[in-house]
């Protein structure tokens, strides 16, 4: 899975499986957003039903497998968050953006490891292939 992550600096690539920074890359993809009444960011597969969003609270997101009929809590231990993105093909693959640090989950949000890879403080997040 490659991130593109938009940060203060500009729009870096990546790897997150490697877990390593690839450089930089142009801009993050268009994603449609759904229309759902909640604060801050969410974001939806592409196959699916799955509905990520970020909220001004602990823990800080909350996930719909429904298309947001129901929701549940998800990501206690992670800190404040500044983006999220869930990959198109896989709604268990995704990518949580706190200030500098980028986070995954390839459970659909069970569990979350950072990678080690040290951001520019980020701005968006996306998934752009693998």
């Amino acid at each position: 899975m490659i991130a593109a992550v938009a940060t203060v600096e500009g729009v870096l690539l990546v790897d997150v499986e490697a877990e390593l920074a690839l450089g930089p890359g142009s801009e993050l993809p268009e994603v449609e957003r759904p229309r759902v009444e909640l604060p801050r960011v969410v974001a939806t597969a592409g196959a699916g039903a799955t509905v990520v969003a970020v909220v001004e609270r602990r823990p800080p997101l909350l996930i719909s497998r429904d298309g947001g009929a129901t929701w549940s809590e998800a990501g206690g231990g992670l800190p404040a968050g500044f983006g999220v993105a869930v990959a198109d093909d896989d709604p268990d693959r995704m990518l949580y953006a706190a200030r500098n640090r980028l986070y995954v989950s390839r459970n659909g949000g069970v569990f979350w490891e950072a990678l080690p890879v040290e951001l520019p403080e980020i701005e968006a997040v996306a998934v752009t292939a693998g």
